[in-house]
């Protein structure tokens, strides 16, 4: 049984810093690439970032990249999400999700090839 747990979100005023984890179990984690996508109420889930095979492709959507970075560890079976400069505007539910293919798909922001996903970690953003 594949499990995708998600960590580390919390509230924090704008400007400052939170360290997103996922860790996942049931499937061979270094095979997978991995995402995180993010919804707030109201809106349509988002893209945020997607690491490959070892970490060799990463991509980030338009409204973190600069601010946002994210790694892996093959090792831990987890995926990190650091994130900086935070603006009210990132407030919102962070999910963590594996793709069944080992790159990045061209469509990952769409959520494409994302089977396995986490409960979500909010994050929330105060001025």
């Amino acid at each position: 049984q594949v499990q995708v747990v998600e960590s580390g979100g919390g509230l924090v005023q704008a400007g400052g810093s939170l360290n997103l984890s996922c860790t996942v179990s049931g499937l061979n984690f270094v095979n997978r690439a991995m995402g995180w996508f993010r919804q707030a109420p109201g809106t349509e889930r988002e893209g945020i970032s997607c690491i490959g095979w070892r970490g060799r492709s990463i991509y980030y959507g338009d409204a973190v990249k600069g601010r946002f970075a994210v790694s892996r560890d093959d090792a831990k079976d987890t995926v990190y999400l650091q994130m900086h400069s935070l603006k009210v505007e990132d407030t919102a539910m962070y999910y963590c999700a594996a793709n069944q293919f080992v790159d990045c798909p061209g469509s990952w922001r769409q959520s494409a090839g994302f089977g396995d996903w986490g409960q979500g970690t909010q994050v929330t953003v105060s001025s």
